[in-house]
């Protein structure tokens, strides 16, 4: 069982992957169910997430579990 984000209740830090939204530097934001954000990057060869570039590829892993790096260090 995980750590509990404690600034948002009960909540884990697997976090479901709820919306995006785009940076001010125009990177896509994973919008978490714990109300933190992830940047889910393509930036090949560190990174490889080619699905982010299109609204059907992000649509397609709404729901995807992330380890939410914000709840995990509270």
């Amino acid at each position: 069982m995980g750590r509990q984000c404690l600034s948002h209740g009960p909540l884990f830090m697997n976090q479901p992957i709820i919306g995006y939204h785009q940076d001010e530097h125009g990177d896509w934001v994973a919008d978490l169910a714990c109300g933190h954000g992830q940047h889910v990057r393509h930036q090949p060869p560190m990174t490889n997430r080619p699905w982010v570039l299109t609204e059907a590829g992000r649509d397609q892993h709404l729901g995807e579990v992330l380890n939410c790096k914000k709840c995990e260090g509270e």
